[in-house]
């Protein structure tokens, strides 16, 4: 099955809002809610969310801009984000990858033969946050990732504050990561995705 062809998956939710009127049409196009890939235009409101998420923490981004562009260009359907009203509040970025752990090349290739996704960055607009935004799109992902016959688990790195988060979203410890990105030391963690013949039978994808 082709990463197009589980799109569907990701199709626009579109929730009432206070602007609809009593035959539910919408006096706007936007929708009020939707996930979708993300594509090499969302690689600014994508890199803005993702630099107050981080600097203010670590002093540094899991992805610079242009490594931003890079994955978009390369890899679209292993995005998402989660629009409200036309605005990005969320996103997810991954690659593939094809080694059993995470390396340091891991930070800037996509290998296109892997079956590892590798998620790159999960971050969430500041006004967002402290409402559930992040594990309903970590698990929205988890679910569409699935429907990609490519994929057979996910493979992430973390400070250790934010391996409870993880493991509350069903991803396993590995143990402590060779990547280093200047002084920090991460946790690596991942989450098994089911064979998409399995999948397929019970899920309809």
């Amino acid at each position: 099955m082709s990463a197009l062809s589980a799109l569907p998956f990701l199709k626009p939710v579109h929730l009432r809002s206070p602007g609809s009127s009593p035959t539910g049409q919408r006096r706007h196009t936007l929708p009020a809610s939707e996930f979708r890939c993300l594509s090499p235009e969302d690689a600014i409101s994508v890199f803005e969310i993702e630099r107050e998420a981080f600097i203010s923490v670590s002093g540094d981004c899991p992805l610079h801009l242009d490594e931003i562009r890079h994955f978009l260009n390369l890899c679209p359907e292993l995005s998402l984000g989660w629009f409200e009203e036309g605005r990005l509040v969320a996103f997810i970025i991954g690659s593939l990858w094809d080694q059993d752990r995470l390396t340091q090349e891991a930070l800037t290739l996509h290998k296109p033969r892997g079956t590892a996704v590798h998620i790159h960055v999960l971050a969430v607009h500041r006004t967002f946050r402290q409402q559930g935004k992040g594990s309903i799109l970590l698990w929205r992902y988890l679910q569409y990732l699935r429907c990609l016959p490519c994929a057979r688990r996910a493979l992430l790195m973390c400070e250790d504050f934010l391996v409870p988060f993880y493991q509350k979203c069903g991803f396993e410890v590995l143990g402590p990561c060779e990547v280093t990105v200047g002084e920090l030391a991460f946790i690596e963690m991942q989450h098994p995705v089911r064979g998409h013949a399995f999948m397929r039978r019970n899920s309809g994808c």
